[in-house]
């Protein structure tokens, strides 16, 4: 546990499943306040918020379009509202879309494009603001993948998005660095999470995923919030502008991992 953390005022978006909900319980365990964030599943939304208050934290939900001003600008006000300030920002929403690109329709690509990419910018320009017109050091996570370093045919759209998440991350990182606000993503690999539930339940598609692993198995939303925890905290003080990979390895070329090639 952080004890810098205890008392800090963080926002996650998309935060009522999956990688989002475990960052939630993670802050939770540090004892902070979380606004947790939700497009449409208000049931997970508010089973994530009770596991934060059970694990001593504080927490309320809010439904919100992440890929508006609007939307963003709600989840702060619910953040001052309730808890008084804010600390800091975690860009998670994110979705994905599975098309050979030649027919990918220009809707699902603005739709992924959307979320996954406009969403961390209007998400940072939120927080961004809000940390200027208060004099804060403050603190935002974007929920980038190893998808931002290594091709993943027909997901472009993805791709592209995360790509771009890693220079937005880089650029605002340096950008602000003076105001000493730092700025960090997150690369998540294959995690076991319930986007990834259908496809884990194949045994061959599994151990096809598991075969791209160095560690040779699949990773815990869990892990990946035991690294937000400690780019939130003051333990990273002195990291801005990275990219996280928590993935078990992929992004190390396993095929190479017996000396071939």
């Amino acid at each position: 546990m952080y004890e810098d953390l205890k008392n800090r005022v963080a926002v996650i978006t998309g935060g009522s499943k999956g990688i989002g909900t475990a960052i939630s319980e993670r802050f939770g365990k540090e004892h902070m306040s979380v606004v947790i964030n939700y497009n449409s599943d208000a049931k997970g939304a508010q089973e994530a918020a009770d596991k934060v208050e059970q694990n001593g934290g504080k927490a309320v939900i809010v439904q919100a379009n992440v890929a508006t001003e609007e939307g963003n600008n709600a989840l702060l006000k619910a953040a001052v509202d309730n808890f008084g300030d804010l600390d800091v920002w975690v860009n998670n929403a994110g979705m994905e879309i599975k098309s050979p690109t030649h027919e990918l329709s220009l809707e699902d690509w603005n739709r992924v494009i959307s979320i996954d990419q406009t969403g961390v910018f209007l998400g940072s320009k939120t927080a961004l603001n809000y940390f200027k017109e208060h004099g804060k050091k403050g603190n935002i996570i974007n929920m980038s993948s190893v998808h931002e370093q290594i091709p993943w045919p027909t997901f472009s759209s993805y791709a592209a998005a995360k790509g771009g998440v890693k220079m937005f991350t880089k650029t605002i990182a340096m950008e602000y660095a003076k105001d000493g606000v730092r700025v960090n993503a997150i690369g998540p690999g294959a995690i076991n999470t319930p986007i990834n539930a259908k496809k884990f339940a194949d045994k061959e598609q599994y151990d096809q995923t598991v075969s791209m692993v160095p560690m040779d198995r699949i990773g815990k939303p869990e892990e990946v919030a035991a690294g937000a925890a400690w780019l939130a905290s003051d333990e990273s003080s002195y990291v801005t502008g990275v990219t996280l990979f928590i993935d078990g390895g992929m992004t190390l070329y396993p095929a190479f991992m017996n000396g071939q090639g």
